[in-house]
């Protein structure tokens, strides 16, 4: 499903990308909770820092979505320059400043 969701984001026009994916995705989780015996998925949306959208999963990769519209496969901790904030009892995510140079662009 999720290929499904990058080929058809990649073919819709760039500026609607974002949007298209986000629903996508949404559609994706609705599925999979509604299926307990597969394996559980999930996604978190963030806003990058610099304006990109991106779409973390559980398992160590995200999907961003830049300002032009191109998509890049990361790895949620290493492709990021991170800051936390202290949340009374746990650390949760600030911001994410995406580092392009280390991700790889899908492409159609």
């Amino acid at each position: 499903m999720l290929s499904n969701a990058i080929a058809q984001t990649l073919r819709a026009p760039a500026a609607e990308r974002a949007r298209l994916f986000a629903r996508l995705v949404c559609e994706i989780e609705t599925f999979m909770a509604a299926h307990p015996e597969e394996r559980p998925w999930t996604c978190k949306v963030y806003q990058g820092t610099d304006g990109s959208v991106i779409f973390r999963g559980g398992v160590g990769h995200s999907l961003v979505i830049d300002v032009a519209g191109l998509l890049w496969r990361a790895r949620s901790y290493e492709d990021f320059e991170t800051a936390y904030v202290f949340n009374g009892s746990t650390y949760e995510i600030d911001t994410l400043t995406p580092l392009y140079s280390q991700m790889r662009e899908y492409s159609s």
